[in-house]
């Protein structure tokens, strides 16, 4: 058996349900605190430009009490970069970002504006931060990751979860199945995240070279109906029963 992949559980979710009602709970802060104790390997969250869910104060606040890796996902934007130089979150995970978008819809374009990632993983990268960028499976993007000097990428896994038949899925996963290998091979870190659920996690979790989920609204869901440790505990138990 292989080494453990790691779950990086993403709270989101946790506030949106409390943005739904401008209150104070559920507080992500405290679900980060219960995820971080159930056994997750980091905690996931994206701080958008428009603070539609996770709001400043809970990033500082989680930085602070969680114990495990904060993984912090972000816009290349100068305010982005200012908070995550700010905070120093352990890793940090560039995204796409569009402000009517109920999710990120797609991965970073990479190759497209390299000049401009270049510069913001370079200032990450001096201040001591990991530096993972989310893109597509596609080998434009692993050589352009490369050649902005980025630690690691996470593969996004959304066409894959989204497919509507066996075939689709199968070949999204091939895709995937390449791209690991590829990325790995020229000295990329393999993560994976977007969309998995309990249900189609585990063809996705047996690629050997990803070393790292990242997995928010099913486990959230989940949690709603069964509590977050054991929402936690049972996506931790599903990702390596294959490995």
């Amino acid at each position: 058996m292989s080494r453990k992949i790691r779950l990086g559980v993403n709270i989101d979710h946790v506030a949106t349900v409390r943005e739904a009602r401008k209150t104070f709970e559920p507080d992500p802060v405290h679900a980060a605190v219960i995820a971080d104790l159930a056994g997750a390997d980091q905690i996931t969250l994206h701080l958008r430009e428009d603070r539609r869910h996770i709001q400043d104060r809970d990033l500082k606040l989680i930085k602070e009490v969680v114990h495990s890796k904060i993984n912090l996902e972000m816009a290349a934007t100068d305010e982005m970069v200012k908070i995550a130089l700010d905070v120093k979150p352990h890793q940090v995970t560039l995204v796409p970002e569009k402000r009517e978008e109920i999710t990120t819809e797609g991965g970073l374009d990479v190759a497209g504006q390299k000049e401009r990632i270049k510069d913001v993983v370079k200032k990450l990268k001096e201040a001591g931060i990991v530096v993972n960028l989310f893109i597509d499976p596609e080998e434009k993007q692993l050589d352009a990751a490369l050649e902005v000097g980025a630690d690691a990428v996470e593969l996004h896994t959304g066409e894959y979860a989204n497919a509507s038949t066996e075939a689709e899925r199968e070949k999204e996963l091939e895709r995937l199945k390449e791209a690991a290998k590829y990325g790995k091979a020229i000295g990329l870190k393999i993560y994976a995240g977007h969309g998995l659920t309990y249900k189609n996690v585990e063809p996705v979790a047996a690629i050997e070279e990803i070393e790292e989920l990242n997995i928010g609204h099913s486990i959230v869901a989940n949690a709603v109906l069964k509590g977050l440790a054991d929402a936690v505990k049972e996506m931790k138990e599903i990702i390596n029963r294959v490995r």
